[in-house]
């Protein structure tokens, strides 16, 4: 799996309001980054610049490799119940194996259940298997512990690290600690405007 994510110089405004200046971001295969910093200074507007959904302000990203974003949207049909919500993005995706996500994430007890029914953690690991059956090598992580029970958590870290172990590439926004492999670290308030 070969991956590389480059953010060069990278500006985000937010109507007439310049949230960070001069970020830049380089990662290849089997790397971990952790973005932090408080809410509201511009943390999902960047990942949400690196997923290529919002232009910067200034500067560039580059990308080589498929990627995936977890975010606050859940990309799922709400009325759906959730087995066949995912394989619509299973056929989609061009998913191989749905079932080992399914299994790690304990949702094969909620298949039959509509999505707009699942609670915020059991919707939050919907998303992260939709993530790992792309089999994408660039994750993009926008606040994934939210709403995750503590085995979730530890569930999630352990895929993180599989995922950078076999080359892939993390970068996760968050202001919760998070069990990454070999993270740096970088705290966007460094770069507030």
């Amino acid at each position: 799996m070969q991956a590389r994510l480059v953010a060069k110089d990278i500006a985000c405004r937010r109507g007439e309001r310049l949230l960070f200046r001069g970020f830049s971001l380089e990662c290849g295969s089997g790397q971990a980054v952790q973005v932090t910093g408080a809410n509201g200074i511009g943390k999902s507007s960047l990942m949400r610049i690196l997923a290529g959904l919002l232009r910067p302000f200034a500067g560039t990203v580059e990308r080589e490799g498929m990627m995936g974003l977890v975010d606050e949207r859940l990309a799922l049909d709400a009325n759906l119940p959730l087995g066949r919500a995912l394989a619509f993005w299973q056929d989609i995706d061009g998913c191989r194996d749905p079932g080992r996500a399914l299994e790690v994430l304990q949702l094969d007890a909620l298949m039959d259940v509509p999505v707009r029914y699942l609670s915020t953690g059991q919707k939050k690991r919907a998303a992260l298997a939709r993530l790992i059956n792309r089999n994408c090598p660039i994750w993009l992580l926008d606040e994934p512990l939210n709403g995750l029970d503590s085995q979730a958590q530890k569930a999630f870290e352990a895929l993180i690290a599989l995922h950078c172990q076999g080359g892939g590439i993390a970068v996760v926004a968050s202001h919760q600690p998070i069990a990454l492999p070999a993270p740096r670290t970088i705290d966007l308030a460094e770069y507030a405007a």
